[in-house]
């Protein structure tokens, strides 16, 4: 979708569709201006409760030619004391799906006049874009009655132009950019998006901005001693990988922030096979991956002054002849030694070989991103992500910036009293234990592998995927990560 910008007064401005929102307890200038060019139809529209200005709602109306605008668009907001810019987000999405049911293809928009938040602009230009997208490149029938949109004018009004307008327009557009790679990757289906794929994604991610990238092969991997990593990939057709890419930011100062992202392209479960329904959702068990070379994306879009490293690790869980089995143990990167009790504790385990490899980049912060433990859904549903780490900062960082974005987190506590159950009698640790505390388990598992780094753990499980459309994340992958990742850079 292209955007435009305009200075013409919202009132005199022509256009397919007006994009203005609503108060409940409140009328601001640019509202009562339209309400007397249609004769106080939309005082009207209050008293009688059909338009209540409420969050989430929206009404369209024709305006019979007493405005330049076809049509209006009502956006509730909610009181005008709560809104934010998530709400805005929010707001901005829910006008393109209204837009979308009518056809209406290119539109302008004054959402973001109708408060003062400095990020106001930012905040409709993300939940337009984010809200508009849809993934139907497998669908093949009727592609020429498919709705598209062409263009959003967005009006300036009487806001003072700092000059940085179209540089922030620009900016929104490039954090989108990061996000759209992310749930691109995830929906694809799993015979596409395969470990070499991921592989080929990132060399071409860093052609694009001149990035530094490395693939470890299934010979350098097992050279290296990344017999984790190399166990879960056992029984697949094509080997694991791990994908290192490199953004060297100009300005970048100490030392680097390392994204690591698990990147299971599919995950049966292997020989602790998962149960057939819902296994097809399995291809997203990648989301982290997707999370970590989305972040890559919009950080060299934005051109951000940071030393960012992406570590990946990719296999598929399959079951074979060949596959890792409950009962054998491996021997980790670090030298750790893992009694498998679980073949569909999987995760864990690449990311165990990921994470201490990530150690040799000596980061200043360290933090992981995992479709992890299905606990972890059952803890927080699809509301929020989980976050534990080794470090209280980091933590608190990235929970703002969670807040901020809209892509919550949750701590959960990471008590060394969680890892008696992952004793082994005959190796050092287990990759899994009781249900119980499953989510919280998982991540004391990963804290092994990190020592003194200061490290986050994200588990995305209920929020890398939603099976209901969203106001700006339609049904389907949500990218989940990408935007708060960039927020915690901006902020470092």
């Amino acid at each position: 979708m292209k955007i435009e910008t305009s200075r013409l007064n919202p009132i005199q401005h022509a256009t397919a569709a007006l994009v203005i929102g609503c108060f409940e307890d409140a009328k601001d200038d640019l509202f009562a201006a339209c309400d007397k060019e249609l004769d106080g139809y939309l005082t009207s529209l209050f008293e009688s409760r059909e338009f209540t200005g409420k969050s989430g709602s929206s009404l369209l109306l024709h305006t019979m030619g007493k405005l330049p605008a076809q049509r209006l668009l009502l956006v509730g907001l909610g009181k005008k004391g709560d809104v934010k810019g998530e709400l805005l987000r929010r707001a901005a999405g829910t006008a393109v799906g209204a837009l979308q049911g009518v056809r209406v293809a290119s539109f302008s928009s004054a959402l973001h006049l109708c408060c003062q938040l400095p990020k106001a602009l930012e905040a409709v230009v993300a939940g337009t874009l984010l809200g508009s997208y849809r993934f139907d490149l497998y669908k093949t029938k009727d592609k020429e009655e498919r709705f598209q949109f062409d263009s959003m004018t967005l009006l300036l009004g009487e806001e003072k132009d700092t000059g940085d307008t179209r540089l922030r327009i620009e900016q929104a557009e490039q954090l989108c950019r990061g996000v759209c790679l992310a749930r691109d990757l995830v929906s694809h289906p799993g015979n596409v998006v395969t470990p070499g794929y991921l592989a080929q994604e990132a060399q071409e991610l860093a052609t694009r901005h001149a990035l530094e990238c490395k693939v470890y092969e299934q010979d350098e991997l097992e050279s290296l001693g990344m017999n984790a990593l190399l166990g879960v990939g056992k029984g697949a057709a094509e080997p694991p990988r791990l994908i290192v890419v490199r953004y060297r930011g100009e300005g970048a100062k100490g030392r680097p922030v390392v994204l690591v992202g698990k990147g299971i392209t599919f995950d049966s479960g292997g020989i602790s096979i998962k149960p057939g329904p819902g296994m097809e959702e399995m291809k997203t068990d990648m989301a982290g991956a997707a999370a970590v070379l989305g972040t890559l994306e919009a950080a060299a879009l934005l051109q951000l002054p940071v030393d960012l490293v992406g570590v990946i690790p990719t296999a598929e869980n399959m079951p074979d002849g060949k596959a890792f089995k409950p009962g054998d143990v491996l021997a980790s990167l670090s030298g750790t030694t893992i009694e498998i009790t679980n073949t569909d504790a999987e995760g864990r385990l690449i990311l165990c070989d990921a994470l201490h490899f990530a150690q040799k980049f000596k980061p200043a912060a360290m933090i992981d991103l995992a479709t992890l433990t299905g606990a972890c859904v059952v803890a927080l549903g699809h509301e929020a992500s989980a976050v534990l780490g080794n470090d209280q900062r980091l933590v608190d960082a990235l929970k703002k910036s969670g807040d901020e974005t809209g892509e919550r987190l949750w701590q959960l506590p990471l008590w060394d009293e969680y890892g008696e159950g992952m004793k082994s009698d005959i190796a050092d640790i287990k990759n899994a234990g009781s249900r119980d505390g499953g989510t919280i388990k998982a991540a004391w598992f990963l804290k092994q592998f990190v020592g003194e780094t200061r490290w986050a753990h994200l588990d995305i499980a209920g929020t890398a995927w939603s099976d209901k459309g969203r106001p700006y994340s339609p049904k389907g992958a949500t990218g989940i990560g990408v935007r708060l990742l960039i927020e915690y850079l901006r902020q470092k």
